[in-house]
């Protein structure tokens, strides 16, 4: 379970999560045409603003420019836990995870939960725009510190063990000091990743015979590699 404080850019997160784009370039891992498999825990009734601002408004919450107007929270688990299951189990995981948030933030909060099936790894982009019980608008109350973001994850597990015994707690960022890695970044580290091994193979595969067409099929190759290496690098 991972949050990430959005102050804006509804519009962008929306075509994404609600899969409203004819094309992905920067996740070439979306396979569209699975994405009708795609589904909802909660549906959003309007625009991700419109549930947003209609929430802040009704609770008369005092706002400000930077203020975090909602969370997206992304729900997943290891390809091998996912691996063998139906598609009923599937939603039962989904479902019993949107029950933990909604009674630590309140369901009235929650204007979407969407599992994404149409990637290598099922997950949920669950939204919620973060309204304390005295009608604040406060994301660092509600989620907290480091060490309240640890307390979330024991009590995410705690939930989840009931109903999936084969579930793991993963190794705390307090104990392992390890950050979070950009997703984007992630997913370029495994493209350039894969790049290479395409030239290693290329080179490998050199002989007295086909010495010309492995050349430029390697020079090829590193005219797409460098400059993508470059923007990974900046």
């Amino acid at each position: 379970m991972r949050f990430k404080k959005q102050k804006g850019g509804f519009g962008a997160l929306e075509a994404h999560h609600e899969r409203k784009k004819e094309k992905y370039a920067s996740n070439p891992d979306i396979d569209t045409a699975k994405s009708k498999n795609n589904f909802h825990v909660i549906q959003p009734e309007t625009s991700y603003k419109r549930e947003s601002d209609g929430r802040i408004e009704a609770a008369g919450c005092k706002t400000r420019k930077d203020s975090v107007r909602f969370v997206d929270t992304l729900i997943t688990a290891s390809p091998d836990f996912f691996k063998g299951k139906k598609r009923e189990e599937i939603k039962a995981f989904f479902q019993t995870a949107v029950d933990f948030l909604a009674k630590k933030i309140g369901k009235d909060n929650i204007f979407t939960a969407i599992v994404h099936m149409d990637e290598k790894t099922p997950h949920m982009h669950l939204c919620f725009t973060p309204i304390t019980e005295d009608g604040r608008l406060s994301a660092k109350e509600i989620i907290g510190n480091r060490t309240d973001l640890t307390k979330w994850q024991d009590d995410f597990f705690a939930h989840m063990v009931k109903k999936f015994p084969d579930i793991e707690r993963g190794e705390s960022a307090s104990v392992t000091g390890r950050r979070h890695i950009p997703t984007r970044v992630f997913k370029q580290a495994v493209n350039l990743t894969r790049q290479a091994a395409q030239i290693q193979s290329a080179l490998d595969g050199i002989n007295p015979l086909n010495a010309g067409k492995k050349r430029d099929e390697a020079v090829a190759l590193l005219g797409k590699f460098f400059p993508n290496m470059e923007r990974f690098e900046t």
